[in-house]
């Protein structure tokens, strides 16, 4: 009898660590793709609790790689970060597009996205938020149309980029070369990155510092110490709002172009709480409230329509339409290439 009771104990304790489970959604994600008030209506609509991690694509892909896909039920990945992990490291599982409400999504860039993320005719990742890196210029103190511009004599000392992988993109599409063009051609890449990286060691003396989180650049700007910068688009507009002469360019060699999304870990315990979260946070007006938060605009049709007259203005203030067919969207990263420009970062860092 005492066997046969402790039984049943252990049988209804792992039943109640299943119903938890059922309900709760552990989601790895960025700042601000969470606000609380989108949260508590999801948690009062379902009844599914959200736990969240901040994060960002190198620090998912870690996480996930160390766990071989476990921790988490939702994460949200760059859709150029997900290929390439998941023929390497596994840590993805395919989407099952008929629990998908795909009909919410703008069409051209659900394909582009589900194009991107497929690997072995399966599809990895769906479009959620998207921006651009490109130029943020004080105007009445410096005049730049292209990355390059932030290493000319005349401003020593008081510009700004990350020492990223984007950077050394950036820089290579501005010096008239295609870098995605050569991702399968690791000796042709290595030889561009190679290029890039003496130019970024020679551009050191022009960097205020490499920048490595958002306040640290928004207070350089604001305070002048910094007139000019590699940034995302919406650090731009913000400090836009509050001094008219910031503003965001698209460089003439083009801004780079990024798509974050929605991708299933590959053991993740609790897909029916994610497919819940992706459907509800694609409605158009949760979608736009998501999108304001995050200061971005989103891949859910129909939610530009609802967000900040502002923030459209300032969109179509820094793209006109050339601009915006010039945006360089970043395709899947095959295996190695962050390796060539990894060791190609590690000497700029370490050159005088």
């Amino acid at each position: 009898m005492k066997i046969r009771i402790t039984l049943l104990a252990a049988l209804a304790a792992v039943a109640l660590t299943a119903h938890a489970q059922d309900k709760t959604l552990r989601l790895i994600t960025w700042a601000d793709y969470a606000p609380a008030d989108v949260v508590a209506q999801f948690e009062k609509e379902t009844g599914i609790k959200v736990e969240i991690t901040l994060s960002n694509n190198e620090e998912m892909i870690s996480k996930l790689r160390a766990t071989g896909g476990a921790g988490f039920d939702l994460a949200q990945p760059s859709q150029d970060r997900i290929a390439g992990p998941q023929q390497e490291f596994g840590i993805y599982k395919p989407i099952d597009l008929a629990k998908v409400k795909t009909e919410q999504f703008i069409p051209a860039m659900l394909d582009a996205t589900k194009k991107n993320t497929t690997v072995d005719g399966k599809v990895y990742g769906l479009p959620h938020i998207w921006g651009t890196d490109g130029l943020v210029v004080n105007t009445k103190t410096a005049q730049m149309a292209d990355y390059p511009d932030l290493c000319k004599p005349e401003y020593k000392g008081k510009t700004s980029v990350r020492l990223k992988r984007p950077t050394l993109l950036a820089f290579a599409f501005a010096s008239g070369k295609d870098p995605f063009a050569l991702y399968n051609d690791p000796k042709a890449y290595t030889a561009l990155m190679d290029g890039i990286g003496k130019q970024l060691a020679a551009c050191k003396a022009n960097l205020k510092f490499f920048w490595d989180n958002k306040d640290q650049l928004l207070n350089g700007m604001r305070t002048g110490e910094v007139v000019g910068a590699m940034m995302w688009d919406t650090g731009g507009w913000k400090l836009n709002k509050d001094d008219p002469a910031i503003q965001f360019i698209a460089p003439k060699s083009g801004a780079l172009g990024w798509i974050d999304t929605y991708a299933l870990p590959a053991r993740g315990k609790n897909d029916a709480a994610a497919y819940a979260w992706i459907n509800f946070n694609m409605r158009p007006e949760i979608a736009a409230k998501v999108a304001g938060s995050a200061g971005n605009f989103t891949a859910a049709k129909g939610a530009d329509q609802l967000m900040d007259a502002k923030l459209k203005a300032q969109f179509a203030a820094s793209f006109p339409e050339a601009a915006l067919k010039n945006v360089k969207w970043y395709p899947a990263v095959p295996a190695g290439i962050e390796e060539i420009e990894g060791r190609v970062l590690d000497r700029v860092k370490a050159a005088n």
